[in-house]
């Protein structure tokens, strides 16, 4: 079992900065790939990027690749979304899951485990 936290949403303009956290429980962190996805108001929930258990290995939405950075700490149980160049499509929450094949996938239904969500808005 792994329970995730994630933090640090919020509101910006367009062109600015916000990065999300997600702090996980458990001792296992390290054997999980986690994954970071998003849903706006009427849409379906999309992915946005991955990172596989070692850290070694990343995946990213094309709609996100360049502007969004994911990474982990395996120490601290934490995985972080670094997302510079917002824009006010990126108006969504965003949730963190875990993969417990410790890949970087991009569907959402190979995620066993999900936090609750964080907003994140941008205005233009």
């Amino acid at each position: 079992q792994v329970q995730l936290v994630e933090s640090g949403g919020g509101l910006v303009q367009a062109g600015g900065s916000l990065r999300l956290s997600c702090a996980a429980s458990g001792r296992t962190f390290s054997y999980y790939g986690m994954g970071w996805f998003r849903q706006a108001p009427g849409k379906e929930r999309e992915f946005v990027a991955a990172i596989s258990a070692s850290g070694g290995s990343t995946n990213y939405a094309d709609s996100v690749k360049g502007r969004f950075t994911i990474s982990r700490d395996n120490a601290k149980n934490t995985v972080s979304l670094q997302m510079n160049s917002l824009k006010p499509e990126d108006t969504a929450v965003y949730y963190c899951a875990a993969d417990s094949t410790g890949l970087p996938r991009y569907r959402s239904y190979n995620y066993a485990y999900w936090g609750q969500g964080t907003q994140v808005t941008v205005s233009s």
